[in-house]
């Protein structure tokens, strides 16, 4: 471990700025599971796609059933030290933009603030139709009074709010429509299957342009929405470093290579460089 906080201290030092590209890696600390093991599998089943969710009401009301529950869970996590790192990091001018694809908000909770949530927020919820923006918190009380009388018990908790339910959960569950249109209600996050809003991925390829250096914390970059600005970064002769616990799609693009727990690692890194 100290080689690995030597390595890194000198890689952030060395650069004159920073992108961070951060993934579900640095959120597990706080509670949040990944979605992959070690060799970038999936641990579990995936999550809902996108045409899945817009095209069946039923595959709908599943959806909510699940992360109605999920969601007590995930909005309870607080930033760990990883989140506190970072944000000390940019209060010192050394971080342009934080790339997330967390869709928890952690890092501006923990003080971050020139952030880019690539995959949405968690915490608020859109309407298909009309576009209308509703707080999550609020929407998870409308689908407590629309379902009195339904209980379920979470067995399993995943990286996006979703939960695996035990049996009671299989009963009818009320889904309330937009409060302004009646259309459909989304949470405002990038699901599986849909692309991420370009003028989003403009401006994170712009910072990756900006900046001196890359690094990546906590994602596997098995999916090409976040791969991508590593790929970039390599094609712009910008150096990458990646910390993640076990292996990664752009392991050859890196300069260095680092595996561990980034709330481990990151915060004695940034405290040896703002020594």
């Amino acid at each position: 471990m100290p080689a690995d906080i030597h390595a890194l201290t000198e890689f952030l030092s060395e650069a004159p700025t920073l992108t961070i590209l951060s993934g579900a890696g640095v959120s597990t600390p706080s509670g949040i599971p990944d979605y992959r093991d070690r060799d970038g599998e999936w641990k579990y089943s995936q999550p809902i796609q996108y045409g899945e969710f817009v095209g069946s009401a039923s595959a709908r009301q599943r959806y909510w059933s699940r992360s109605y529950v999920g969601w007590m869970r995930f909005s309870s996590a607080a930033p760990n030290p990883a989140h506190h790192a970072l944000a000390a990091l940019e209060s010192r001018g050394k971080i342009d933009t934080l790339i997330t694809q967390n869709v928890d908000e952690l890092h501006t909770r923990a003080g971050s603030r020139n952030v880019i949530d690539l995959h949405g927020k968690l915490s608020k919820v859109r309407c298909l139709e009309c576009d209308a923006v509703t707080e999550r918190a609020s929407f998870q009380d409308a689908l407590e009074e629309a379902n009195p009388h339904w209980h379920a018990r979470a067995t399993q908790i995943r990286a996006d709010g979703d939960a695996e339910l035990d049996v009671s959960g299989a009963e009818p569950f009320s889904v309330p429509d937009c409060d302004v249109c009646g259309g459909t209600l989304k949470p405002d996050v990038v699901m599986f299957g849909e692309s991420v809003p370009r003028p989003r991925v403009d401006s994170a390829m712009n910072a990756v342009e900006r900046s001196g250096a890359l690094l990546v914390l906590g994602s596997s970059l098995m999916v090409f929405s976040g791969f991508r600005f590593a790929r970039h970064a390599s094609a712009t002769n910008t150096p990458i470093a990646i910390v993640n616990q076990g292996r990664t799609r752009a392991d050859d693009l890196a300069a260095i290579r680092i595996d561990a727990d980034c709330a481990d690692l990151l915060p004695a890194a940034v405290d040896g460089l703002l020594a």
